[in-house]
């Protein structure tokens, strides 16, 4: 499979954290508030869309802040 260049790595970063974040928060938020019931999946499935669209923008745009913040107090390594 050919891989996508090195320039998409600000999208697809974020894309693939929001995706995996989103989800797992949204079956925890899930079961805590109902538990398991018979439409525990489809009703994670919803809160997980719903949650995903509001995580992958704001990821986009927090990403480069956090950079920033965290380069204030962390070396950055060198490059050989």
């Amino acid at each position: 499979m050919k891989k996508l260049p090195a320039k998409y790595n600000v999208i697809a970063m974020p894309f693939v954290l929001s995706v995996m974040m989103s989800c797992i928060i949204s079956g925890v938020s899930t079961f805590m508030a109902i538990g398991i019931i018979d439409a525990f999946f489809s009703r994670w499935m919803t809160a997980w869309a719903i949650s995903w669209a509001v995580a992958f923008p704001t990821l986009l745009v927090l990403l480069p802040i956090v950079r920033k913040i965290v380069a204030q107090f962390v070396e950055v390594p060198s490059k050989p």
